[in-house]
């Protein structure tokens, strides 16, 4: 994936790591548009329809409403910990050579920031933006201490997306999914969170009971598929401004199917439980990342009528 001079790695960003500065740690601060768009994505009825189609969603499973109940991480089996930095002369943990890989992360998510701010304008909504916070040692979030045996995840409480460096380098390694893109559509699902929570889709889910949640078919399940599909649609957005590499969509896909319920289960015990399933299963990850990137449309996302 290649972005252009000038791509924006700065804004919405709070550097916590050992090391780091705070807010604004990639040399610029808050606030600020992300870059622009190249092409438009979604247009002005495609924005409407995003809408429309989550409205009618949210009141197909109880209601209205904002804010949102804390949404479980993409990897809720856990992943091995990154090491740790080293200690310098003074005691001090020393930043790794980290550069590059928080400056395409930064990219990534004010990037598909910018492609949910643009489809909420068009359809007449407000988008209020995360923040994205990097963090290598335990930190303290709306939902808890966020903690690098998590994985990336979205907290609604605060609104910030929450991304340990260390695990992008590792999803070649413990997920068979290397490349760049991998490591964007691991941004891009939670950004797709945040949507989920600025409309509401997010707390409905949660209000709901733990039989209506649980599941191989339940509503937990679709909540994250959802999120897959969003990432799709960003991605999309990407290919349509010549920015993607061969094989960019195939290492999205790879990360996919890498975060299965079912491979991740397979993995650890030896054996598959769908009645536990929160996530969803290699294959539906696949195929609603597929779903998102083919159409190129949010309102083609609705994981939560019929069968998944």
């Amino acid at each position: 994936m290649r972005f252009g001079r000038g791509a924006d790695a700065t804004s919405n960003v709070e550097d916590r790591r050992t090391g780091g500065r705070a807010r604004g740690g990639f040399g610029g601060g808050m606030g600020g548009l992300p870059i622009p768009m190249g092409g438009k994505g979604v247009g002005g009825v495609g924005g409407i329809i995003l809408i429309v189609v989550v409205t009618l969603v949210i009141r197909g499973i109880g209601g209205g409403g904002g804010g949102g109940s804390d949404i479980s991480d993409i990897f809720s089996a856990g992943f091995p910990q990154a090491p740790t930095a080293g200690a310098g002369a003074d005691g001090a943990a020393t930043v790794t050579a980290d550069a590059d890989l928080r400056e395409f992360v930064g990219q990534v998510f004010n990037d598909a920031q910018d492609f949910w701010v643009t489809t909420f304008r068009e359809a007449g909504e407000d988008y209020s933006e995360a923040t994205l916070v990097l963090f290598d040692t335990p930190t303290p979030s709306a939902c808890g201490q966020a903690v690098a045996e998590i994985g990336p995840h979205y907290c609604p409480g605060d609104q910030n997306v929450f991304i340990e460096l260390g695990f992008m380098r590792q999803l070649g390694q413990d997920f068979d999914a290397p490349g760049d893109f991998a490591q964007a559509y691991v941004v891009a699902h939670e950004v797709g969170h945040h949507v989920q929570n600025v409309l509401g889709t997010s707390r409905e889910v949660g209000s709901r009971s733990e039989s209506e949640r649980v599941g191989d078919e339940g509503l937990s399940v679709r909540l994250e598929l959802q999120a897959d599909c969003y990432a799709g649609v960003w991605a999309k957005t990407v290919y349509d401004r010549g920015l993607l590499d061969p094989g960019d969509t195939e290492e999205a896909l790879d990360a996919a199917a890498g975060v299965g319920d079912d491979r991740i289960q397979a993995e650890a015990t030896g054996r598959i439980d769908r009645d536990s399933w929160t996530h969803g299963s290699s294959e539906q990850r696949q195929r609603w990342f597929r779903q998102g990137f083919d159409s190129g449309r949010p309102d083609s996302c609705d994981t939560f009528s019929g069968d998944i």
